[in-house]
């Protein structure tokens, strides 16, 4: 009887009855191994409840087969959806995922990224291009494979997997003018060491700009992402002399929110203020009105990222820039503006 805290590659090897360099390989490159040969081994390592020494492993192989990622924030719903499909991709090649948060601090997450390094990575997804100086300095000295993510900049040195963040809230802004919006409000996630947030405001004030529009300064807010904050942004935003008549959110969390303060306030959405969002997290087609919004495709950008490092691993040379489409999901909370109110009797 093998003790199973004592089990080594050998015993796992005999219980199979393949040699230990398969179970090696089904370990360490399992899609070099014949699918029936992989259940074998992976019957045997159940039974005997065999644990690589992942020490062992990666100076073997001077890799630690592990891939990690820094997210700003675990309390989003759509970084959740992305770092699934991100971890499903790498445990089919047989990699590890460490995940940390950064809370939207160029600082912390430098202080993250070094921690994941120290235990000796393969490869590191991060989010966004605006980084700490001394972060990707660190990731160049290590020669440590890196792509960003929700971003895409095709004139940049680095490598990302994303899309225009920029573009995409232009699409969004020139929809609802062309319902005949001209009275806008912008409540923007926090811009500071937030490229995709400054990307999605200059979207809304370029295209604003280009239709003659103004966006008064009163009528932009920059709010934390959370429902609290969209909510108090839009009761600040109605309370104005002149309110606007159609309201762009950095992400559907604020979006959700400022819809719940205008309930609360009754004001009518769409009839009397259109509001949009971004993302299209599964809720914003679920509340009622749902959610006009842009549909984010998170789940595929997390597969990309795993995709890109795992060549890089490898030695290959995959494309350091793919752009991913993102549309407009017209929904019920937007439509065109209230007529005006009829002029004062003479």
């Amino acid at each position: 009887m093998i003790d199973r805290k004592k089990a080594t590659l050998h015993d796992v090897a005999m219980r199979a009855g393949v040699s230990t360099a398969t179970v090696s390989r089904c370990l360490n490159t399992p899609g070099a191994v014949r699918p029936v040969v992989r259940e074998q081994v992976a019957a045997a390592i159940a039974e005997l409840g065999y644990v690589p020494h992942g020490a062992a492993r990666a100076l073997a192989s001077q890799r630690s087969r592990t891939i990690g990622a820094v997210v700003p924030t675990l309390d989003n719903a759509i970084f959740a959806t992305g770092i699934q499909r991100l971890q499903k991709r790498l445990i089919a090649s047989g990699y590890t995922l460490l995940l940390a948060s950064s809370n939207y601090d160029a600082a912390q997450e430098l202080e993250e990224v070094r921690a994941l390094v120290s235990r000796g990575l393969d490869g590191l997804v991060l989010v966004g291009s605006d980084h700490h100086p001394a972060l990707i300095r660190l990731l160049r000295d290590k020669r440590l494979p890196y792509v960003h993510t929700w971003t895409y900049d095709a004139g940049v040195e680095h490598p990302c997997v994303g899309f225009d963040n920029r573009r995409a809230a232009a699409r969004m802004t020139r929809y609802l003018l062309d319902l005949g919006h001209r009275e806008f409000a912008v409540i923007s996630g926090i811009t500071r060491d937030n490229n995709r947030a400054a990307e999605r405001l200059q979207g809304v004030r370029e295209t604003l700009s280009g239709a003659g529009v103004e966006l008064p300064a009163e009528r932009l807010l920059e709010r934390r992402y959370s429902l609290a904050e969209g909510r108090e942004a839009l009761g600040l935003l109605m309370a104005q002399r002149r309110p606007p008549s159609a309201l762009i959110c950095g992400n559907d969390v604020l979006a959700l929110g400022a819809l719940f303060g205008a309930q609360s306030l009754g004001i009518d959405v769409p009839g009397r203020l259109s509001i949009s969002g971004f993302d299209d997290l599964p809720l914003a087609s679920q509340v009622c009105p749902a959610l006009s919004t842009m549909q984010v495709p998170a789940a595929e950008m997390g597969w990309r990222a795993a995709e890109y490092l795992l060549a890089r691993i490898a030695g290959e040379s995959p494309p350091d820039h793919t752009r991913l489409e993102i549309d407009v999901v017209v929904r019920d909370t937007t439509a065109p503006p209230p007529p005006p109110p009829p002029p004062p009797p003479d």
